[in-house]
């Protein structure tokens, strides 16, 4: 549990360090409304022709007799458009950080070497072509495990009680999982870290994750909420990729100088007495 809380405090740190930061904050935005408008333009035309994808897919319910068809098509018509819901949570991330590589890659930077003891931050080395390729290809490799997850939770909304209680909450976790992958992803590529790694290390720690990540997978729910939440999201999980490799902070040191003073205090206190 202690991790839960963890995680969740490395996205409101991500938050506080872009409102203390106004100009890495307005450049961070720019990728997140140009992947809006394109995702916004791709739900309604989900709403308005979902329906009839979904006549063109199911023929042998053209003789139903009404309003069983209405009822058998409306229902197909709004898990579709849940689908893609969810699938547009699931990639925004992915898509918005692609876009915004240099963005994202820049501010990373400036959070690490804001709270790294010695003010450095680790660099990959890569030409930007490179790492745009990596990122790329990792993201694509994603979003087909996102895709897969995505595929069997619609199979799975289709059982009884199980479907409409706990499917939906498994999403969630599922969604904040991938969601911390892909903003982590940023710190920990440029450290080297490649994909099948950057799993392992956040599975040995889910519950950190999921203390980040589904919190933000619900509020990206919330129109045009993702966008303005993308830059603190990405500081906020370069300071958590900070946490799962062990990296030491400002913030530890402090703690620990804290630690030692009231250690100091608690033995005063006692050789006094």
């Amino acid at each position: 549990m202690r991790d839960l809380g963890a995680g969740f405090g490395y996205l409101l740190k991500g938050q506080r360090w872009v409102a203390r930061h106004g100009k890495q904050y307005g450049f961070g935005l720019v990728p997140g409304l140009i992947t809006l408008v394109l995702y916004a333009a791709a739900l309604v035309a989900l709403a308005v022709w979902g329906e009839d994808v979904v006549g063109w897919a199911t023929p042998f319910a053209d003789d139903w007799s009404s309003p069983w068809q209405g009822l058998f098509r409306g229902f197909l018509t709004a898990v579709l458009f849940a689908l893609g819901l969810l699938m547009a949570v699931l990639t925004f991330t992915a898509i918005t950080l692609l876009i915004g590589q240099p963005f994202y890659e820049n501010l990373s930077e400036k959070v690490d070497r804001d709270v790294s003891p010695d003010g450095t931050a680790p660099e990959s080395g890569l030409p930007l072509w490179r790492e745009l390729w990596i990122s790329a290809r990792d993201s694509l490799r994603v979003l087909i495990r996102a895709a897969v997850w995505g595929v069997l939770l619609f199979a799975l909304g289709f059982l009884p009680f199980v479907g409409q209680t706990a499917v939906p909450v498994l999403g969630f976790f599922v969604t904040g999982f991938f969601l911390t992958e892909e903003l982590a992803g940023v710190a920990l590529q440029r450290r080297g870290v490649e994909l099948r790694a950057r799993l392992t290390l956040l599975r040995s720690r889910k519950t950190l994750v999921w203390g980040f990540g589904t919190p933000l997978g619900l509020a990206f729910l919330v129109p045009f909420v993702a966008v303005f939440l993308m830059p603190g999201a990405v500081a906020g999980a370069t300071l958590l990729a900070r946490d799962l490799l062990g990296e030491e902070t400002d913030e530890d040191e402090d703690e620990d100088a804290d630690a030692d003073q009231g250690t100091g205090d608690t033995e005063g206190e006692q050789i006094t007495s």
